[in-house]
């Protein structure tokens, strides 16, 4: 499965509430944009990426994570008819989707689980890793059609998706690794040959896409054909390796991909 080509101008937007640099909430306004691949898994209409959902919604119950809000959304672009059948819809879930229940507090971390339990209800099936913001109880492998991975892989609908969670840091921290640790694991996941491999830290692609160049030289070494990715945000979404192959980053926003 390979990215042909993404669209810049958003077809729907959500907006919600982050956390201010200095105090307090700011809005923002999450895009959902339409990229064209050139073939999709086995009874799927459309595959669905999206991470760092670190906001919340105001709604008639009060605050709710972003992430919900998607689960919403989707529903009803799917019920107007914008957007595929959710059922033969797969998700891809790049991490990082609590935020503090009054959206006012950066780099916020805990329980992740509702949304992928949002995910997992209204979709086909849901995979993803684990952000460095995100805790699990109950732990996601817990839910009917959900699929955690960490430097492991999964197949779904004859869709090949390996992943590694979490970035490289300080490993007596949550969800962070020795650099060399965290670059064996993403060559591990790179060995099952995968069609996606799914990140939460982002590879360095240039000045405007920043990440981690180490792990850029490890895909530059084996390239899948897409390689997702979030953690910091890119404005422009899309790198790309040797050999024609894409990395898309989805901080703050939803892909939908389709034929």
């Amino acid at each position: 499965m390979r990215l042909l080509s993404l669209q810049d101008r958003p077809f729907h937007r959500v907006r919600f509430l982050n956390a201010a640099k200095r105090g307090g909430t700011e809005t923002g306004h999450l895009p959902f944009l339409r990229g064209q691949v050139d073939a999709l898994p086995g009874g799927l209409d459309a595959l669905l990426l999206t991470g760092d959902l670190q906001g919340v919604v105001r709604a008639w119950t009060g605050l709710r994570l972003l992430g919900l809000e998607v689960v919403t959304a989707c529903a009803s672009l799917a019920a107007a008819g914008r957007l595929p059948d959710l059922r033969r819809t797969g998700v891809l879930l790049a991490g990082d989707l609590y935020a503090a229940p009054g959206g006012d507090v950066r780099g916020a971390s805990g329980n992740a689980t509702p949304v992928w339990a949002a995910f997992a209800e209204a979709f086909a099936w849901v995979t993803g890793v684990q952000g460095n913001h995100d805790t699990f109880d109950p732990h996601p492998d817990t839910l009917e059609r959900a699929h955690l991975l960490d430097v492991d892989g999964v197949t779904l609908s004859g869709l090949h998706v390996a992943g590694v969670g979490g970035v490289i840091g300080d490993p007596a921290r949550p969800a962070r690794r020795a650099e060399a640790d965290y670059l064996a694991g993403v060559a591990l996941a790179l060995e099952r040959l995968p069609d996606v491999l799914l990140l939460h830290h982002s590879p360095a692609m240039g000045t405007a896409q920043r990440g981690d160049e180490a792990l850029s030289r490890v895909l530059r070494a084996s390239p899948p054909p897409l390689t997702v990715c979030g953690h910091v945000h890119w404005d422009e979404p899309l790198g790309h390796l040797p050999g024609g192959a894409s990395v898309l980053n989805v901080d703050k926003r939803v892909v939908i991909l389709t034929t």
